[in-house]
Parts: C-alpha cells; sequence; structure tokens
C-alpha cells in the first residue's frame, strides 16, 4: 500500500481525536447546592426558546407582560423589580406586541441569553460554540479523509480495501459525536436531578409558589405551562397546542 495512504489514515484518527479533545469541558464550578436560575435550566433543556418562555412567565407573574392579539406577547407597564439580565432583555425587547419566535429574535433578548449561554460554558454546563462547530467541522472531515486520501495517494485492488477497511473505525465513531447536544453530561445530570425532585404536580393548586412554577416551566416546558399558565400560554402563543383546559390562570401560583 503507498505510503502516503497511511497519512491519510492517520489524518483521519488525528481529526477525530482533535474532536473528541474539542468536545471535553472542564468539570466546572457549580456545586450540588449550586442550582441555576429557571431561565438557565430552560436554556439548558430547550434552547433559547425556552429561556424567553421562562423570563415572560415570570415577567407575567409581576404583571409585567400580557398576552396581545393574535398569539403575541406585549409588555404591559414596566419589568417590576428585578435585576435579572434575561427578563429585563426580553422586557426591553417588547416595544410592540411580538409573537414568540420573533422575540427570541429581537436583539435585546439575544444578547441577554447569549451572556448566560457563556455563563453556563463557563460552568462546564454548555459546550462553548466555537469549540462545538470546530470539532463537527472536523467530524464532518473525517469520511472525506479517509475516502478520499486512498484515491489521492494512487491506492488500488487490495491496497485500496485495506485503506478504507483501516479508516472505517473512525468514521463509524464520528456520525456518534456528531450526534452529541450541546448540553454536557453534568448538565443533563443536573436536570434529571431536579426533575426527580421536584416532579410535576398533578394539579396546579398544589404549587402556589410563583418561583416553582417557574422552576416547572423551564424543567417540563409545555406540559407545566398548560398547567399552570393555560390561558396567558394560549393566548400569547407559547404552546405549539392550546391546552385542553380553557380556564383561567392559577391566581397564587402566577403572582
Amino acid at each position: 500500500m503507498p505510503t502516503g495512504t497511511w497519512w491519510f489514515i492517520g489524518a483521519a484518527w488525528g481529526e477525530l481525536l482533535l474532536a473528541v479533545v474539542l468536545l471535553r469541558t472542564p468539570g466546572g464550578t457549580s456545586g450540588a447546592s449550586d442550582v441555576p436560575p429557571p431561565q438557565a435550566l430552560a436554556l439548558l433543556r430547550g434552547g433559547r426558546r425556552a429561556a424567553v418562555t421562562v423570563a415572560l412567565v415570570a415577567l407575567h407573574q409581576r404583571g409585567a407582560v400580557a398576552a396581545g392579539r393574535k398569539r403575541t406577547i406585549r409588555a404591559n407597564g414596566g419589568p417590576g423589580r428585578t435585576r435579572d439580565p434575561v427578563q429585563l432583555g426580553v422586557h426591553g425587547a417588547l416595544h410592540r406586541a411580538l409573537a414568540l419566535r420573533t422575540l427570541t429574535q429581537r436583539p435585546e433578548a439575544r444578547r441577554a441569553v447569549d451572556a448566560l449561554r457563556g455563563d453556563l460554558c463557563g460552568a462546564g454546563l454548555l459546550r462553548p460554540p466555537a469549540r462545538l462547530w470546530a470539532a463537527r467541522a472536523l467530524l464532518g472531515c473525517v469520511p472525506v479523509t479517509v475516502v478520499a486520501g486512498p484515491f489521492a495517494a494512487g491506492a488500488s485492488g487490495a491496497d485500496l480495501a485495506v485503506a478504507l477497511a483501516a479508516g472505517m473505525p473512525p468514521v463509524l465513531v464520528a456520525p456518534a459525536l456528531l450526534r452529541l447536544p450541546d448540553t454536557t453530561g453534568a448538565a443533563r445530570r443536573l436536570l434529571a436531578d431536579l426533575r426527580e425532585r421536584y416532579p410535576l404536580p398533578a394539579h396546579r393548586r398544589e404549587v402556589t409558589d410563583g418561583w416553582l412554577v417557574q422552576l416547572y416551566v423551564a424543567l417540563y416546558g409545555d406540559p407545566a405551562l398548560a398547567l399552570f399558565l393555560p390561558r396567558f400560554s394560549r393566548d400569547g402563543g407559547l404552546l405549539d397546542r392550546p391546552p385542553a383546559d380553557g380556564g383561567p390562570d392559577a391566581g397564587g401560583a402566577s403572582c
């Protein structure tokens, strides 16, 4: 087999190993008692949309936002007594009534959520975007290197078969690594632990603490929205499907 072929096989392994290094994250500084705020947990579970949704829930609990016309959200006065950057960014983006999809893309909301994402990257709960994209680019190059390399080196016949067989392990591993989520193992364990500690109640009257409502929405998404804030979630377009119970939002839980 031509010597150049082995260089290409080695390059494929090198691309794979470098991608693994990029995908590894530090352990972070968050401890078991250091639970991120609901917006951060929502970002870990469902991304930007989920984080903005929890911020809207918190603002709605203070009367700062309300459902607008045609499944939009509108500001309903000032943001209230909060220093939370995501809530302030989301409220600041509501210069007019906006659909949730549009709201998540407004610069004020994007900057606030991106800053939160940076904090979670520093805590070892999210993979840094630059490292993630670099790793994915390397993983995408692995099969190209394995397939094109032997042909470029002039391998043929039995030599070509041996070269492709030698390059098959990294080709098989690369797709599995490409499917890794943005969240780290520590983040997934954190979410699983919190869901175990805070199972979704059967009825909204079981919860009267507004912060717990935010936590449930952060951990469970639409089922919690439909349970605790059915009217606001339906009329404001926060749900993909309107809840079956169209009654008023829970009084104590949403204040």
